[in-house]
């Protein structure tokens, strides 16, 4: 790497730098390698290390060869490196403030002199001057240094002229010098030599921005009367110059295209403009009326950004005006214009800079006006902005509550006069002959209804009133209407200007079900301690007193409901209806009556399920009418104080029962509040759950369920009349999104089986039929041509006959279209029902009634894992198993109580294994298998009242020092001797069956979380190791006695002689698994032997350590034997795992050395083979490389011909291949001991190119080596160098052709 550092040219620095700062080591000069990282973090770091360093050392030939370094880096190739370099030079002379600035300034001008420079070192130059200002600027000292100041003001002026390579950087670097210097600097030094670039501020957009800079800077200096003697005019901002304002922002936005910014000389004009109180002028003449008009993107973005800019600049009169200009409606246009994906949108820059305004803005007025202003831009009166814009949590309580009015206001009295409203171009061409007043004044209330409800779910602070309010307003609007105002009822004291239709009282009520479910999850609101505590205690949905917030719209509705003469309800409630209404809150008031404790989930669930109903009596009432009856009814039963009656078969189903039916019949709905709502009830109920309630749950997972009994799910003839309409009412969760996309692949399906479709015999024959009758099919008897009338006759029957047709294909496809539908749905039903099996499973762990619901699961699990793979299917499969994993099997908390289940829980044990062990697919038999391991849990972990089962005895020691032992080996109220027989039969069928479901992972989950089976099934492995079906089953096998003997109750559960006898007999069965082994080639036996071997370790391991009376030989003979088998020393895999064995045989790896074997007579006597195109001939083939090694270690060099050479023969600098392999000492790589080859050379082609390509690598290496030796050389003894390597070469061939020539004589 010593091209790395070149040497110091000119200057006196350069002897005493090559004696002194060079030959300090590389560590300082790496530091200036990484200031031109292109990483900024390295830059950075070798930053502050150069200056620790020149801080420790204060060495002035050191400080002054990093001047020096630093400056030349300023012009410096890499884009990366310059302002690595300038940063440097900038904090060396902040921190040696003894370096004068000047002479650093005349080190940079005279290094990078322009004038100078070669042309095509130009670019450098000019960054370098330029870098160099920006690290004299950045030091914080060029202010103070009023020469360096002028000079460097001067050179930024001459750097101006090359735009060609640095563009506007000098003209923006002056405008942050300028905006630094103090005004008694800038009227002394400065304002003389900017003079001339101050009186051409029209030219250009950076002499302009220059003046604007000043002009904010120092008032004082560059007063009006100055500024007319400058250029003519007192003011910058006048009808007179803005022709010239304009040309020269349209030419800074075009310039600004890529940074996707405004111009800094536009954000200057308009804060002059409106400083000389010309801004109004500024806006219409040059904004509106010139820059919007031009239709070019980068003008038009520079505009928007203009008014984004401006927002926190002006008054309220100014708001408004710029508010309902053009700049706003071409805004609009754009807004509308590009919803197309690879379109460019300025909508998320806008909200920011709406977001930036209304956060720092403390005058509500002004918040109010922006806010009305961008939600008065309409497209056909439906505002640009979306209604959900997050920008309105910056607004304060005052300027959020006149906005909720003026909301609710536009949606009484729609005032289209006062939006700012725009039609496309598409739009003006499609319009039709409708009431477009009427269709503008609806897509405005839609909109509003919607921004009223999303401010409540928008994390602005609000008050309970607020959202009452709001609530009120919506509820009323969408099921009432008023007759008559009431001092009592707020909403009726302004009437609309328009009244509502059908769609638009529908529109409201959608999107207050879609409030609802806001209310039911909104945090606790308020700043009172009762709030403070309801939020730590994570409620949500009720208020700050802990009433629940549909409770009160329910109090609200019965309170307009009173109130006849005032209001009128759109849909009037029948007499019946009414009744239910008035029992529901007769049953609500009830229940919150009741004060006892114990009940208070029950109750508040009770209440929950009641309001829900009643308030969808108002949407739904001929739907709900049912479920409400069966509610209150259930309600009545659930809370009387009649003694309970003993329940038979055909008695009347209890009210959980009852609860759990409304509960399924709400979630076939598809509302999103609904689901969350009965998930939450069920909850509440599900301590109560009898058994026949769990059934009713599982019966709908129930995958062989006849399908045409009656289902909860309605499958509606018009998608237009389901309940999907409201917002609140598209779930979305996955189901929604799956069910759309299966949609699609049945669509595309049942295409494919209408083109595949076979014909129709019948049609076919029918069509025969009016052929024959017409006379149309041509035959020998007639030849008589058909007249026009029996044509046109013959074409209507025919048509008549395929019309007819095409309804039945229809017919069939509609009716394919509906099981589609149908399946969709019920899927999508069980998707939500197992939301409230998970309930159950997290809420009542400890329940029995959790055994009931492991087959449910396994056999969806089943039947998913054999259907068809459509997402919706995942989805459901991917639910199911993990809520099996994780809320069943996993949990924590298990049945505490199963004395009386103890046989059905063991039978239930043996029913689970044996269907893993019949399955064929191995990721089902996984859940059968971890569903028995669960039972197993629930059994180990029951301590039984009967008399227990006779432990295994402990070893006295054993006992005595571990007092923790009968805790680790406790069964509980598991039948130890009877699980054994069922796990030994699974495993047993493991290893002596080819293709099992089982596998070993099942296992080792047994062994680790039950240890006390390892001890029965311990024999089963040991015999399965010789005794398995094939080596797989073999290896498995070793493989789990590997895993199971290291376990620590193993170890306790057997008696020393029974530990070394169970030691004995593994090691004796592996002894006899590893005489049989003769095949490696085959994978199989490889992965075997390796499992024996790793066994074997640990079985030697064990015997030396705890120094176990165990015979040995025979092992001793058979690995011995083994290792004259031909394949084992091929794989590195099982060499290692044999020489670990053999360690504790006191057997120690042999050292194999590498040998030279010497050319076979026999290849001298072959005959000389023809040449063939592209390969070496044998001749010049290297033969006897590889010799063996002399007894001091130096291996000889084997010259072209096959003899060794001796080491003093080498050339210098160059090494032997067999130093480059670390063969010999003094190589520069480690010693490796390889095997030695052959040493038989190749005689084919293939072996020839390789040696070639060898040779080559050889070759490259050597001169490496050789060229890094002479590169420290002058150049004239390199060329030199090179010459004589040439002739060497050129020699070296010579040799090699006239031994060419000698080869076929010694062969012949």
């Amino acid at each position: 790497m010593a091209e790395r550092e070149p040497e110091p040219r000119g200057g006196g620095m350069a002897g005493a730098d090559s004696r002194g700062v060079l030959r300090q080591g590389r560590a300082f000069l790496d530091l200036f390698w990484d200031i031109a990282k292109p990483e900024q973090e390295v830059r950075l770091a070798a930053t502050e290390s150069l200056l620790r360093h020149l801080r420790d050392g204060r060495k002035d030939d050191e400080l002054q060869y990093t001047l020096r370094r630093l400056v030349e880096g300023l012009a410096a190739t890499r884009e990366a490196a310059r302002p690595g370099f300038s940063l440097a030079l900038a904090q060396v002379l902040q921190a040696f403030e003894e370096i004068p600035v000047c002479s650093v300034l005349e080190q940079i001008k005279e290094k990078h002199n322009l004038e100078k420079v070669k042309k095509k070192l130009v670019r450098n130059a000019a960054f370098g001057n330029f870098f160099g200002v920006m690290a004299l600027f950045q030091s914080g000292r060029l202010i103070k240094d009023q020469k360096a100041l002028l000079e460097s003001i001067q050179l930024l002026q001459q750097l101006a002229h090359h735009q060609a390579h640095l563009r506007d950087l000098p003209g923006k670097t002056l405008v942050d010098i300028l905006s630094e210097v103090p005004e008694a600097v800038f009227e002394e030094v400065l304002f003389g030599i900017l003079q001339a670039d101050l009186t051409s501020a029209f030219k250009s957009p950076e002499n302009l921005h220059l003046l604007l800079v000043g002009i904010q800077k120092f008032p004082g200096v560059l007063k009006p009367k100055k500024l007319k003697k400058l250029f003519g005019s007192p003011t910058i901002v006048n009808e007179e110059n803005i022709p010239r304002l304009v040309e020269l922002l349209q030419s800074a936005a075009k310039s600004e295209k890529k940074d996707k910014k405004l111009p800094s000389v536009g954000y200057d004009l308009l804060q002059v403009s409106l400083r000389e109180g010309a801004f109004e002028l500024f806006w219409k003449e040059a904004v509106e009326n010139e820059l919007v008009k031009e239709k070019s993107g980068p003008v038009s973005y520079m505009c928007y950004r203009l008014l984004g800019s401006a927002l926190p600049l002006l008054s309220l009169d100014q708001l408004r005006m710029v508010l309902k200009g053009r700049v706003m409606q071409h805004y609009g246009e754009h807004v509308v214009t590009t919803q197309l994906p690879d379109r460019f949108k300025f909508a998320p820059e806008m909200e920011a800079y709406v977001d930036a305004f209304l956060n720092s803005c403390d005058d509500p007025e002004k918040q109010l006006a922006v806010m009305i202003g961008f939600s008065t831009l309409t497209n056909q009166g439906y505002p640009v902005v979306p209604s959900i814009w997050r920008v309105v949590r910056h607004l304060q309580p005052v300027a959020l509550q006149k906005y909720i009015s003026w909301l609710k206001d536009m949606f009484l009295r729609p005032d289209l006069d006062c939006c700012l409203d725009f039609s496309t171009n598409r739009q003006k061409q499609n319009q039709e002959n409708v009431n477009i007043a009427q269709h503008k004044m609806a897509r405005l209330r839609k909109w509003i209804i919607h921004r009223l409800v999303s401010i409540i779910e928008s994390p602005v602070k609000k008050e309970e009133n607020l959202v009452m309010d709001i609530s009120r307003f919506c509820f009323f609007h969408a099921f009432f209407e008023t007759k008559k105002k009431a001092s009592q009822i707020p909403e009726t004291n302004a009437l609309p200007s328009e009244p509502l239709d059908e769609q638009a009282h529908s529109l409201a009520a959608n999107y207050f079900f879609g409030l609802l479910q806001t209310l039911n999850t909104l945090t606790v609101l308020g700043d009172t301690a009762e709030a403070a505590a309801l939020r730590e205690k994570h409620i949500h949905g009720v208020t700050a007193d802990g009433k629940l917030w549909i409770f009160l719209l329910v109090e609200y509705a019965n309170e307009l409901l009173s109130s006849e003469k005032h209001v009128k309800a759109v849909k009037l409630f029948t007499k019946e209806q009414r009744d239910a209404w008035e029992r529901t809150l007769q049953s609500v008031k009830n229940l919150q009556k009741k004060e006892n404790k114990s009940d208070s989930a029950k109750i508040f669930a009770f209440q929950q399920l009641l309001l829900l109903m009643a308030i969808h009596l108002f949407k739904n009432p001929a739907e709900t009418m049912e479920l409400l009856s069966d509610l209150l009814d259930c309600t009545e039963r659930a809370f009387s104080k009649e003694p309970k009656k003993k329940k038979t078969e055909n008695s009347e189903p209890g009210w959980v029962e009852v609860i759990v039916e409304i509960l399924l019949s709400l979630l076939a709905q598809p509302s999103l509040l609904i689901r969350r709502i009965s998930k939450s009830v069920f909850g509440r109920i599900c301590p109560n759950l009898t058994k026949r309630g769990l059934q009713l749950i599982l019966d709908v997972l129930d995958p062989y369920q006849d399908q045409d009994e009656e289902s909860a799910v309605v499958v509606m003839e018009e998608s237009d009349k389901k309940i999907k309409s409201a917002p609140e009412d598209t779930d979305d969760e996955r189901s929604g999104d799956s069910s759309d996309e299966g949609g699609s692949e049945e669509e595309n399906d049942s295409g494919d089986e209408d083109k595949n479709e076979e014909v129709d015999e019948d049609f076919r024959s029918q069509l025969m039929n009016v052929l024959q009758a017409g006379n149309a099919l041509g035959g020998d008897e007639s030849d008589e041509e058909l007249d026009d009338e029996a044509m046109m006759a013959l074409d209507e029957n025919i048509s008549a006959l395929f019309a007819e047709q095409q309804k039945r294909n229809q017919a069939k496809k509609d009716e394919r279209d509906r099981m589609r539908k149908e399946k969709i749905l019920r899927r999508d039903f069980k998707i939500k029902v197992l939301d409230l099996v998970e309930v159950f499973l997290s809420k009542q762990p400890e329940n029995p009634l959790v055994f009931d619901i492991i087959e449910p699961l396994l056999q969806v699990i089943e039947q998913c894992m054999n259907s068809d793979s459509d997402k919706q299917e995942v989805d459901f499969l991917q639910k199911t198993a993990h809520i099996f994993t994780n809320s069943l099997c996993r949990a924590k908390q298990y049945c505490r109580r199963v004395d009386a289940l103890q046989e059905d829980l063991h039978a239930f044990v043996e029913r689970l294994v044996k269907k893993a062990c019949k399955h064929t697919d191995s990721s089902v038999a996984l859940y059968y298998f971890s569903a028995s391991l669960y039972l197993l849990k629930v059994l180990k972990g029951n301590v039984s009242d009967k008399t227990p089962t006779p432990r295994t005895p402990l070893p006295k020691k054993q006992s005595s020092n571990i007092p923790q032992a009968c805790q680790l080996l406790s069964t509980g109220s598991l039948d130890v001797d009877r699980v054994t027989v069922i796990y030994q039969e699974a495993l047993t069928q493991f290893l002596s069956k080819r293709n099992s479901a089982l596998t070993a992972s099942m296992f080792l989950d047994l062994f680790s979380r039950f240890p006390i089976m390892c001890k029965p099934l311990v024999d089963t492995l040991v015999k399965s190791i010789t005794a398995g079906a094939r080596q797989h089953q073999q290896a498995q096998a070793c493989l789990l006695l590997q895993k199971v003997l290291p376990l620590r109750e193993l170890k306790l559960s057997v008696t020393e002689e029974e530990w070394e006898e169970l030691i004995r007999e593994s090691i004796s069965q592996v002894t006899e698994s590893l005489k049989v082994a003769d095949q490696f080639r085959v994978k199989a036996e490889k992965e075997k032997v390796a499992k024996n071997l790793e066994l074997l370790n640990f079985l030697l391991k064990t015997v030396t350590q705890q120094k176990l009376h165990v015979e040995l030989v025979e092992v001793d003979k058979a690995l011995v034997a083994l290792n004259q088998q031909e394949g084992i020393g091929k794989s590195a895999r099982l060499d290692s795992l044999y020489w670990n064995v053999m360690r504790w045989l006191n057997y120690t790896k042999p050292k194999k050395e590498k040998t030279a074997v010497a050319s076979k007579p026999a290849q001298a006597a072959e005959p000389l083979k023809r040449k063939k195109k592209g390969f070496l001939p044998e001749s010049k083939k290297r033969k006897n490389r590889k010799k063996r090694v002399q007894e001091n270690g130096v291996a000889p060099v084997a010259s072209e011909d096959g003899a060794t050479a001796a080491p003093e023969e080498q050339p210098e600098g160059t090494d032997t291949p067999e130093q480059k392999k670390g063969l010999v000492p003094g190589s520069r790589k480690p010693k490796k001991h390889k095997l030695a080859g052959s040493g038989e050379e190749a005689v084919n082609g293939e072996d020839a190119v390789a040696d070639k390509k060898k040779r080559k690598r050889r070759n490259r290496k050597r001169k490496g080596d050789v060229g890094n030796e002479v590169e420290q050389v002058p150049a004239a003894k390199k060329a030199k160098g090179n010459i004589n390597q040439e002739t060497q070469q050129k020699q070296g061939k010579a040799k090699k052709k006239r031994k060419v020539k000698k080869a076929p004589a010694l062969q012949e």
